[in-house]
């Protein structure tokens, strides 16, 4: 006999994600995550300050199989609505370029060593890995 577990759409609203248990979980754990890694710092807002708002997105994190593997929900700051000069100084995000996943890959493979794949929570709040 075949059980099959209903998996939860995609929320519309945060508040329809709130009223599900898998959704609500999910935004916990990133909220907690990024809490415990003191990502800011509630200070009174400062007169004819703008405030930069955030977003929920919520996504399905699916195994090689199809099978759900856990429901991932993400805050988001809406970091388009900032003026350079005035809500931030400069800006910086490493990425690492296809041409070098594809070179690493490669000698990897020619070199027959062993490889393993790690996905890493909240990567963006490490900054030595």
């Amino acid at each position: 006999m075949m059980v099959s577990t209903a998996v939860s759409p995609i929320p519309r609203s945060v508040h329809s994600a709130v009223n599900d248990p898998h959704w609500y979980a999910a935004m916990k754990l990133e909220f907690d995550a990024l809490q415990a890694n003191k990502t800011w710092t509630l200070v009174p807002r400062p007169p004819g300050a703008r405030v930069i708002t955030g977003k929920w997105v919520f996504k399905h994190k699916m195994n090689p199989d199809g099978s759900l593997e856990r429901y991932k929900a993400w805050w988001f700051v809406r970091g388009f609505n900032q003026r350079p000069g005035i809500d931030f100084g400069e800006t910086f995000s490493p990425v690492v370029k296809p041409d070098m996943i594809r070179t690493v890959l490669t000698i990897v493979a020619t070199q027959h060593w062993p490889t393993h794949q790690l996905d890493v929570s909240n990567a963006f709040l490490h900054d030595n890995l």
